[in-house]
């Protein structure tokens, strides 16, 4: 579940191509941000390519994932191709280590190689998650045993106690023959007659989940494996939604493993040294529509924003008299601010406007 909460998130963010300029860094739309942030791979969209990446880098792929990025005649990037993990494997070498993948052998510089959690001793090799998860899956899966060994064997509600030395209870036929006899009823809610020195009857609860604090532990062996991920505890089902809590993880754990991806991404793909890649976590953060638009209309306000990025925000196709930035007050355009009359000592009447 931590995984998959990782894997769906970091692949619904948008892939940007960046450029540094002097007055900052600005977005560049090409056909290589285009097969980057559409379809890396011939076989699957960025979704599906970013989220399997995630996936194997966390969980399947012992913190290692390998993509081998494949190039056209022409040197174009022409398809990028997840390896599978069970087939990877790294081997030492005195200035570095080299991959080997279906009895080819590459370097480092030749693939694409995402790492996790890295090994103090090998920090080029990634460690993953599966060795603290260990214990706690063994507690979650003996719950899960004990749980459904309740649900399809429930204990009885009813005990009988019956006198040990009475002929009938010595032998199985005869337990079976006393149960025929006294407890089965052909008609519901009918009392039944005991002789009072053979039986006591007596009713009881049956043994439930709560008796066995399986719920309980069940809980808290979900809170250690979010703690162990830095997931909040309410996306695998335990306690409230809190937004600042979400807004947290997106910007520090999620955009971690993002992070990962973009510098892997840019070393073994860009050569401008002015070039990188980008994850666009604003789709991801948890706003309120009223909190969108008083953001923009202050950035607005303050010549920040043109209308027409603001529309963007809330999803609204751009209108072509929304580009001019307006001043605050009278929301005079940009280039025409000079010409307000209070600024040259009113209309001639001695009144300012």
């Amino acid at each position: 579940m931590c995984v998959g909460i990782y894997a769906d998130l970091v692949s619904s963010m948008t892939l940007h191509l960046m450029q540094n300029s002097d007055k900052g860094d600005v977005r560049v739309k090409n056909a290589l941000s285009r097969k980057l942030d559409i379809n890396p791979n011939r076989l699957m969209t960025s979704k599906t390519f970013i989220y399997n990446l995630v996936w194997t880098l966390m969980l399947s792929g012992e913190g290692n994932q390998v993509t081998y990025p494949r190039y056209s005649a022409d040197g174009y990037l022409d398809n990028l191709e997840p390896l599978r993990p069970s087939g990877v494997s790294f081997f030492d070498t005195p200035d570095g280590y080299i991959i080997r993948y279906g009895g080819v052998t590459y370097n480092p510089d030749e693939v694409l190689h995402f790492v996790v959690n890295p090994d103090p001793e090998r920090p080029w090799i990634g460690t993953g998650y599966r060795a603290v998860l260990r214990d706690v899956l063994k507690g979650l899966k003996q719950a899960g045993v004990t749980k459904q060994a309740l649900m399809e064997s429930p204990a009885p509600s009813i005990i009988v106690k019956v006198d040990g030395l009475t002929e009938e209870f010595a032998s199985k036929e005869g337990r079976k023959k006393l149960s025929e006899q006294y407890l089965d009823s052909s008609e519901n809610g009918r009392p039944w007659f005991v002789p009072a020195d053979l039986f006591d009857v007596q009713q009881i609860k049956p043994l439930t989940l709560n008796d066995l604090a399986l719920a309980k532990n069940l809980e808290i062996d979900k809170r250690t494996v979010a703690g162990i991920f830095s997931v909040p505890p309410f996306l695998v089902g335990v306690g409230n939604f809190n937004k600042d809590e979400f807004n947290n993880f997106i910007g520090t754990k999620i955009m971690s493993i993002a992070k990962v991806i973009e510098q892997v991404m840019t070393k073994g793909l860009l050569y401008s040294p002015d070039l990188y890649w980008r994850f666009n976590p604003r789709s991801l953060y948890s706003y309120s529509l009223p909190e969108i638009i008083a953001a923009g209309s202050a950035m607005v306000d303050r010549m920040a924003m043109r209308r027409n990025e603001w529309r963007d925000w809330i999803g609204m196709s751009p209108e072509a008299d929304m580009e001019e930035l307006l001043a605050l007050e009278n929301y005079v355009p940009a280039d025409m601010l000079g010409q307000q009359s209070k600024l040259n000592g009113g209309d001639g009447n001695g009144n300012g406007k």
